[in-house]
């Protein structure tokens, strides 16, 4: 069962094309990770969905209906870049107020242990730091029990251990089958964390797929090293696809069959030495395509 759908969708701001035909259905259950740079369309795709703004043209469901009913938006939690929240109330006085606007909440105390609150739960809002009013945030988003979560930037500002914590957190509420869009320009946590990847540019998506299909779209190893190979012999290598060596006999090999370079270099006994392989992060895969915007990839 989708959670999210949005069909044909347009939105236009004057003579500015913000969406263009946007198709996109989000399953229940489902960590989407909606990617791409500044001016993509991820904005105005979610305040669509939020019921914040109507599309030009196509339809736009969120748990089956409308998102802008009452009775949508009170499934859903928006963890948004900035909050507005009152400096002079406390922690818990915050998460008490925004639990009683829906109908079936979580306690006050399990939306602030969800978001390692606890501790500071009586200080004031506008005394905290940023991270903790990113957490704050988290707490306020899922206070209500949401049956679909948005995350915009959720860890801008959080320390390694706040931010381990909040996954922990999410990978709780995925686990009880809640729906989460999440935005962020922290790939490595997109890739690690989202069951699906949807990029977009130009209000247009241009892949669709899981992290693994969409780093598997680029080369998808690279192989460096250091050796008295010169340019035109690294590029005779079988299954070397693209190659760069600098003057001091650093080698960079892009290819999808790095068993074959190695396999080449110990079979013609090619001294080598500071041997690194690594794979296509997905990264990689959001710069190869929004460097190439007409060139899409569904999986």
């Amino acid at each position: 069962m989708n959670a999210i759908e949005l069909s044909g969708v347009d939105k236009t701001f004057g003579k500015v094309r913000a969406l263009a035909d946007l198709t996109l259905n989000v399953q229940a259950g489902e960590l989407t990770a909606l990617l791409g740079p500044n001016g993509a369309g991820k904005t105005t795709a979610i305040s669509l969905m939020l019921g914040l703004a109507k599309p030009t043209r196509g339809s736009v469901r969120v748990l089956g209906e409308d998102p802008q009913r009452d009775t949508v938006r009170a499934g859903i939690g928006s963890m948004p870049q900035e909050s507005a929240i009152p400096q002079a109330l406390t922690v818990r006085e915050a998460v008490t107020l925004f639990s009683r606007l829906y109908p079936a909440p979580l306690t006050v105390d399990k939306a602030l242990e969800l978001a390692q609150l606890g501790d500071v739960a009586g200080r004031r809002a506008g005394a905290l730091s940023g991270g903790q009013a990113r957490r704050l945030a988290f707490a306020l988003a899922v206070v209500g029990n949401p049956q679909v979560l948005f995350l915009d930037e959720p860890t801008t500002g959080m320390d390694a251990g706040s931010r381990q914590a909040f996954w922990t957190a999410v990978d709780g509420l995925k686990a009880a089958g809640r729906t989460i869009l999440l935005t962020t320009h922290y790939l490595e946590e997109a890739e690690r964390t989202a069951d699906r990847v949807v990029v977009m540019n130009a209000g247009s998506i241009l892949a669709d797929g899981t992290p693994e299909s969409l780093c598997g779209s680029v080369l998808n190893s690279r192989v460096r090293f250091t050796s008295g190979l010169v340019l035109a012999e690294l590029e005779r290598l079988p299954g070397v696809e693209s190659a760069t060596v600098d003057s001091r006999g650093h080698a960079d090999v892009r290819t999808r069959e790095p068993e074959a370079v190695l396999r080449a270099l110990f079979v013609r006994d090619i001294p080598f030495s500071e041997l690194e392989v690594s794979r296509a992060s997905l990264e990689d895969a959001f710069l190869s395509l929004t460097a190439r915007p007409g060139e899409g990839i569904r999986a």
